[in-house]
């Protein structure tokens, strides 16, 4: 399983309902995508609370083939013909859980991205994090939750996609916060495979 997002910041007085237009008329083309485990159509606006506007899809994939056919075919040219070519960001799956509302199509997505210390080894670091992911996916609430690492910034990266606003207490705060974004559409031609995607290691 691979993790990849890219972020388009949008200017302060832009129009995000040209965004919401662009989920609703082009969003399903991604519905039978092969090797596309997951893919949540996420956007923040400032008006909701957020500190950009930002039009920032994140993707589960259960092939390298499918993020490769991806990058380099029509679907992420039409990114970079619109807003310009952004930085790809990309991290290798560690863990995916379904939540006890797995039926529900979610509504919001937290995002929370956290360094490895220097002074902890990363196996212990990765085996924390794997026991906090499965405590996690289990609250009331959670649609699905996957877990990935950076290794060339040791990043760990925690996305959660939700039913309905999650509870302040699940947000976290300081250091610990998580990003809160609206969740506009999902395409999940292969979520079903995510679970049983081997982890811990890059499939390329």
């Amino acid at each position: 399983m691979d993790a990849m997002q890219y972020e388009i910041t949008l200017p302060a007085d832009y129009d995000m309902g040209i965004i919401r237009e662009r989920v609703a008329t082009r969003g399903h083309l991604l519905d039978d995508f092969p090797g596309l485990g997951l893919k949540a159509y996420l956007m923040r606006e400032r008006e909701d609370g957020s500190p950009v506007n930002q039009y920032a899809p994140f993707y589960l994939w259960t092939a390298p083939e499918g993020m490769h056919s991806f990058l380099w075919g029509p679907g992420f040219q039409g990114i970079v013909n619109d807003f310009g070519r952004p930085v790809v960001q990309h991290w290798t799956g560690l863990a995916y859980e379904e939540g006890p509302a797995a039926s529900v199509a979610p509504r919001t997505a937290t995002r929370r991205r956290l360094p490895v210390p220097m002074d902890i080894a990363p196996a212990r670091a990765v085996a924390q994090a794997r026991t906090r992911h499965a405590r996690e996916a289990r609250v009331d609430g959670v649609v699905a939750s996957a877990l990935a690492i950076d290794p060339r910034h040791w990043e760990l990266l925690h996305v959660t996609l939700w039913a309905q606003e999650p509870a302040a207490s699940e947000r976290g705060s300081g250091s610990d916060a998580c990003e809160r974004f609206q969740v506009l559409h999902v395409s999940a031609p292969e979520r079903a495979d995510l679970a049983g995607q081997p982890t811990g290691t890059s499939v390329r």
